[in-house]
């Protein structure tokens, strides 16, 4: 089963969806500030995005729709790619030590 989520109809509809990598980081959350609330009177109405701009950090940050920019198709490319051959990297490594444990198992 997959998860919704209902938006109010009177509400915007979202530019960026959860997890989706962006130039400012991914994005891990969303806030909405209805109008005739303090919130939007003091920051503007609309979706407030909370993003990760490093996944190796604790930083978050807290951003307007007009702040985000998307990832180019070649970027997005570029990021999963680099993603993939660092965790194939990983992967070889804890074969080698597999393999060196169970030689190691064999032998004694």
């Amino acid at each position: 089963m997959q998860p919704t989520i209902s938006i109010p109809q009177h509400w915007g509809y979202l530019r960026f969806a959860l997890d989706q990598r962006t130039q400012q980081g991914t994005i891990l959350g969303l806030y909405y500030y209805p109008s005739g609330t303090e919130l939007a009177n003091e920051f503007d109405e609309g979706w407030r995005y909370v993003l990760m701009p490093n996944k190796n950090s604790d930083e978050i940050s807290y951003l307007q729709e007009n702040q985000i920019q998307p990832l180019s198709p070649q970027e997005l490319f570029t990021q999963i790619t680099a993603e993939i051959d660092f965790y194939q990297q990983q992967i070889n490594i804890l074969n080698r030590q597999l393999t060196v444990l169970t030689k190691g198992a064999n032998n004694g």
